[in-house]
């Protein structure tokens, strides 16, 4: 009778497929295949858009097949399941602030490099979706108190969205008025990432409180998709 080969070879990399004993169970052909490209390396996390700690994390992730509570009838985008439950908390901020007269719905932090760029083009997405956005690019007049114009806009918005992207990540590790807002932002626990032509591995690096928030990240949704996910979030 044949005898299991695997406490000598193993049954990792097709060796199960030359197993006497074992190859006639499995299929030499199908098995071996599958063996030879699964492996165990553990060099590098791979976050999934579903992962935990952080939605909108590429690498795999689940499929997209549902809806959260609030998404508008009119919303053609799908989620993942994490994406749902992650975004849930900040919903709950949204509506318990339904009812406060004179807010915007988003403020929009960003990068002062971003401003005609990524920045710009996810305002006008938001603005087209019906989002009320505070931006500083048209609402800090020229003469104004920067900062104090920004503190105003902090106070008047329902949900801070920050742009994470590869200036922004250079700009919060220079201590600029941009890590000023995600001060403020991550002390009022109603924050949503949204990373850009970067990685949350990179953003863990300079900002690991961030990074622990749960977003949205282009690499998964288009910038369009991104724009009507914030749009759902903040309907009331």
């Amino acid at each position: 009778m044949a005898r299991c080969t695997a406490p000598v070879r193993g049954h990792t990399g097709g060796g199960a497929a030359n197993c006497p004993a074992c190859s006639s169970r499995y299929g030499r052909s199908s098995f071996g295949s599958y063996g030879s490209s699964y492996n165990y390396s553990s060099s590098s996390p791979s976050y999934s858009s579903s992962g935990g700690g952080g939605g909108g994390r590429s690498g795999g992730g689940s499929s997209k097949t549902s809806k959260p509570r609030w998404a508008r009838p009119s919303s053609a985008v799908w989620y993942t399941p994490a994406e749902v439950r992650e975004l849930e908390p900040v919903r709950e901020q949204v509506e318990r602030r339904a009812t406060v007269p004179d807010l915007r719905d988003v403020f929009l932090c960003h990068a002062w490099d971003d401003r005609q760029g990524a920045a710009k083009e996810l305002h006008d997405l938001l603005e087209a979706r019906g989002v009320k956005v505070w931006f500083s690019e048209k609402d800090i007049a020229l003469g104004e108190p920067f900062l104090r114009e920004i503190d105003r806009g902090l106070a008047k918005s329902r949900v801070g969205i920050v742009l994470v992207t590869p200036s922004f990540l250079k700009r919060i590790h220079g201590q600029s008025i941009a890590d000023k807002e995600l001060s403020v932002l991550l002390h009022g626990g109603k924050l949503v990432p949204i990373i850009h032509g970067t990685t949350f591995t990179a953003l863990n690096e300079e900002s690991p409180m961030l990074a622990s928030r749960n977003g949205l990240n282009t690499a998964d949704d288009t910038m369009a998709d991104v724009a009507t996910k914030l749009a759902d979030l903040v309907a009331v």
